[in-house]
């Protein structure tokens, strides 16, 4: 009985840490957008930070393949971590649809549009490791900022 109970309770922790890396799809209005910010340009960091060690791998004599494969995945993870952030929580949990021609559409389709530059650049710096990618994101996210958050607080 005390395996079980320990199996158990191992499952239960284990099992437990999964939710922690994205935000949950329920209404549960625990939101953090700034937190969310931060993350995303924690990770263009980090895609930066990637991107030169790829560059200065790759130029070596004596290319170290290990090493530059594990910059390679670390600049593909950053990525894929701003397309969840952006796709999981800014478009499905965030942003609330408006119809055409009512108050707030054209700030809607700005937001819709940033965001989606976001998903598109992200997908580009997987394939090419170009810091212009990357500023091109800073300055997407910035004009994001700028029409975001929505003036009035929002319900799904």
């Amino acid at each position: 009985m005390k395996k079980l109970a320990v199996a158990v309770c191992l499952l239960l922790f284990v099992s437990g840490t999964a939710p922690l890396y994205a935000h949950c799809q329920i209404p549960c209005g625990v939101y953090d957008d700034a937190l969310r910010t931060v993350m995303i340009l924690e990770d263009l960091d980090t895609i930066d930070k990637s991107i030169a060690a790829i560059q200065q791998l790759s130029g070596e004599k004596t290319i170290n393949y290990h090493q530059l494969v594990r910059w390679i995945n670390n600049k593909e993870y950053h990525a894929q971590k701003i397309q969840t952030t952006v796709s999981e929580y800014f478009m499905t949990q965030r942003i609330v649809p408006v119809k055409e021609g009512t108050q707030g559409y054209a700030t809607y389709l700005m937001q819709i549009t940033l965001l989606h530059q976001m998903l598109v650049d992200a997908m580009k710096v997987k394939q090419d490791p170009d810091p212009a990618i990357t500023a091109r994101m800073r300055e997407t996210w910035k004009a994001f900022q700028k029409v975001y958050p929505p003036a009035a607080p929002h319900k799904h």
